[in-house]
């Protein structure tokens, strides 16, 4: 048996599928873990969702900013974007079905038994592993109770910025969101430790004064890794060693990445 994991599908089936193919993935023997977006913005989401789905247990998956909003879109009547590439999940047959098994995937994959943990954008860093499943779990349980339109129409927006211990309601289950999903920089000065910039999308080089990369400000516990997606400008490298990166931005015309945990090797499509 091996272990992979892949970065950011985002309709991205064509190489996704060739990684597989590379690799001579056996859904039998194998396990596949994603870093969620495994839709939007690139040409074959539908596909990607029905390919995901149709591996049972041999994937498992995160969620991404980009699957809560196609949930928004599709169960709370959000907004299309302009860029969104969801109408033909939207209007396929098996819709409710491939929506209703998207509710169902977690936040946060922790394997204490292989020292891993997965996610989409990041651990916050004022968090333990621990902590991080905890909250996660909130999240979940949500998004799979009759309260999940209601949660999908208050998720967006970027407020409250920092974690509270006292945080409560929306603005609890917003925050946890944020810092799973959309978290790339935090800030550094004492008056705003960890305080999240969720409108920054840059690469390193651009980060503004005051912040610097999430994952420089966690440290997972010995012999850990932390495995995640979503910052595309960093190219798959974080420049730490137990932090993996693996959205490399195949929906923007680069590469997409495959990771095999086992033994760190990394494959890339062509």
């Amino acid at each position: 048996m091996a272990l992979y994991a892949v970065g950011d599908l985002q309709g991205c089936y064509r190489e996704l599928a060739e990684l597989l193919e590379q690799v001579h993935f056996d859904p039998a023997r194998d396990v596949l873990w994603l870093t969620g977006d495994l839709v939007n913005r690139g040409p074959q989401s539908l596909e990607c969702l029905r390919l995901v789905q149709s591996l049972g247990p041999a994937a498992r998956t995160v969620l991404g900013n980009h699957d809560l909003h196609l949930l928004a879109v599709a169960l709370a009547g959000a907004g299309d974007k302009k860029k969104d590439t969801l109408q033909e999940i939207l209007h396929a047959p098996d819709r409710d079905a491939l929506l209703g098994w998207l509710r169902q995937q977690p936040l946060l994959i922790v394997d204490n038994e292989r020292q891993l943990a997965l996610c989409h954008a990041g651990i916050y860093p004022g968090w333990t592993i621990p902590q991080a499943q905890a909250l996660a779990q909130e999240v979940e349980a949500v998004l799979q109770s009759g309260d999940c339109v209601r949660f999908l129409q208050q998720m967006y927006g970027n407020e409250p910025d920092h974690w509270d211990d006292a945080l409560a309601g929306m603005d609890r289950l917003r925050f946890i969101t944020n810092a799973f999903t959309r978290m790339r920089i935090c800030a550094t000065d004492r008056k705003r430790q960890h305080a999240l910039e969720l409108r920054f999308k840059q690469d390193v080089a651009s980060i503004p004064a005051g912040y610097v990369p999430w994952f420089t400000q966690f440290t997972p516990p010995p012999g850990w890794r932390v495995l995640f997606g979503h910052w595309a400008a960093l190219e798959a490298h974080t420049g730490v060693d137990n932090i993996i990166a693996l959205d490399s931005g195949c929906v923007w015309g680069r590469h997409m990445t495959l990771y095999r945990v086992d033994d760190g090797q990394y494959f890339y499509s062509m």
